[in-house]
């Protein structure tokens, strides 16, 4: 250690102004660089506790941080607030424990305190406001909004009057983020909306973005597919079902990207009602029997006449004498009648269809070739062949996707024209390049975030290698002592490169190389001492 402290002397001893001033300086650069990197190491590695903050949070989110002496970064005109990663979480819990972020608006705390003596009418108007704000806020956790804002409008409760035709609506205001939002992120807000307020329908909420886009338009639900926007939603919503049924099925098969589907499917939009009744003669039942018996009895009733000689005597004028009453007779008539009714078997049959029947679907499907292999056996450097499929293989996947689709064939139809089935090589990269090709992107994304850390402290080990070897070798060329040996003032003039040293040249010298001058005469003095 001590030989090389003395080394390190001799060394510095032999350097020259300009030499020591750069090493100096280079020493300083070389200090001050490996001082950052100390710092910035040192420094606590800030994560975002809240984002999007107005000024009245973040006003109080930054009071309650700097009470607690916990160092803070702010970005964003003071709505982002960055604290050390291990406080963000003990930070969020306090924070919530008084209320903070409150967010933008008026929430359900409106009524933490007392009040009392307030219209039923300000009761209303409060829980109203504060169930818009809580909607607001909620909304706006949704990943692509920045801001949201909630409408809600209710009909007026009246003790006597009602109008039932009047139905709850709601618009929503919200503030993207990015350039659009998706359709389901639309529906899960229009649902959210809807199942918070009691009687609010989901086709009642209006979705409006920051540029007057109408958002929630193409998700009303028509049940009757009246319009065309309704047809050609659920046409798709159809089509994507059944080719997402096929294409999952022929995956396992032909691998992972080497398939292709799209189905077409033809829909029937109208409605009809259909009433049909039947009667079957031969199907009677008795419905009812009725019995009526009528009776009669028959008698002989006989008159009294006169007897003996005057009624057998001839009157007056020589006429016989009448007759005397003939006896009457009486029948007993008994008569039943019988009346049945019979009830025919009748039949009455009513029908509604409603549209979206599938009334049929065809289907076209790309397959790609298998992959392509060196034969067996074959020479080094033979290239791949492919190996296409038979066409019974391309028959029977064809009817296998027929099955799927539940596609029944028409007398004369072929499963060609139901199913068009192709095998055509696919333009795109092998499933194995890709993964490749993210691999090598994730491990050098690696690499650099690893190298990320030290590489201050490399550059400034670099450039103290670099001195060191420029420092190195930098000698200092000796001056000869013969040019020192003579003072005559005639041969300073006249000294052009000859052994010779004058005063004038001697000043040359000095001017040009002082560290070499400076050097001969050390050695020089050296050499007089001994």
């Amino acid at each position: 250690m001590k030989a090389f402290s003395q080394s390190l002397l001799d060394l510095w001893t032999q350097l020259g102004l300009n030499q020591r001033v750069s090493l100096a300086v280079a020493a300083l650069v070389v200090a001050g660089g490996l001082a950052a990197v100390i710092f910035w190491s040192r420094q606590p590695d800030f994560q975002l506790l809240y984002g999007r903050l107005s000024d009245k949070d973040s006003a109080q989110i930054i009071s309650s941080i700097q009470a607690q002496n916990i160092p803070y970064k702010i970005t964003n005109g003071g709505s982002t607030v960055y604290v050390p990663a291990d406080q963000v979480y003990k930070l969020r819990m306090d924070l919530a424990g008084k209320g903070v972020p409150s967010g933008d608006g008026v929430g359900f705390e409106i009524f933490d305190k007392g009040q009392f003596g307030l219209s039923d009418f300000v009761q209303r108007t409060n829980y109203m406001r504060a169930l818009q704000g809580e909607l607001a806020r909620t909304i706006s956790q949704l990943d692509g909004v920045r801001s949201a804002r909630v409408m809600i409008v209710q009909p007026e409760n009246r003790l006597l009057v009602t109008d039932a035709g009047v139905k709850p609506t709601a618009s929503v205001f919200v503030e993207l983020s990015k350039s659009q939002m998706d359709p389901e992120a639309v529906n899960s807000i229009r649902n959210l909306v809807a199942n918070a307020v009691q009687g609010l329908q989901t086709d009642q909420v209006a979705v409006v973005d920051q540029r007057g886009h109408v958002l929630s338009e193409d998700l009303k639900q028509d049940p009757t597919l009246a319009n065309a926007s309704s047809q050609m939603r659920y046409r798709q919503q159809v089509e994507d079902y059944f080719a997402k049924k096929v294409e999952t099925m022929l995956l396992p098969v032909v691998g992972v990207g080497n398939a292709v589907v799209r189905v077409s499917a033809e829909i029937d939009t109208e409605a009809t009602t259909l009433t049909q009744e039947k009667y079957d003669p031969d199907g009677q039942v008795v419905r009812s029997q009725t019995s009526t018996e009528d009776v009669s009895n028959s008698t002989e009733q006989r008159s009294s006449g006169a007897v003996g000689v005057v009624a057998n005597t001839p009157d007056k004028n020589g006429a016989a004498p009448a007759d005397p009453a003939r006896p009457t007779s009486v029948t007993d008539t008994n008569r039943k009648n019988k009346t049945t009714s019979y009830e025919i078997n009748r039949t009455l049959t009513s029908t509604t269809r409603q549209p979206g029947t599938v009334k049929n679907l065809t289907a076209s499907v790309f397959i790609a070739p298998r992959r392509a292999v060196v034969p067996a056996g074959a020479a080094p450097g033979t290239a791949a062949q492919p190996q296409p499929r038979s066409t019974e293989e391309i028959q029977s996947l064809r009817q296998i996707v027929i099955n799927a689709l539940g596609l029944k064939l028409a007398p004369g139809q072929t499963p060609d024209s139901l199913v068009s089935m192709q095998e055509l090589p696919f333009q795109v990269e092998p499933v194995e390049t890709q993964i490749q090709q993210i691999q090598s992107e994730t491990r050098v994304q690696g690499w650099l975030d690893a190298a990320s850390k030290y590489i201050a402290v490399l550059v400034a080990a670099v450039v103290l290698f670099i001195f060191w070897r420029m420092l190195g070798r930098q000698r200092p060329e000796p001056v000869p002592m013969e040019l020192l040996s003579t003072t005559s003032m005639e041969g300073a003039r006249t000294f052009q490169g000859k052994n010779t040293l004058t005063a004038d040249a001697l000043n040359e010298l000095i001017q040009r190389k002082p560290a070499n001058v400076g050097g001969a005469l050390r050695d020089w003095m050296a050499v007089k001492k001994n």
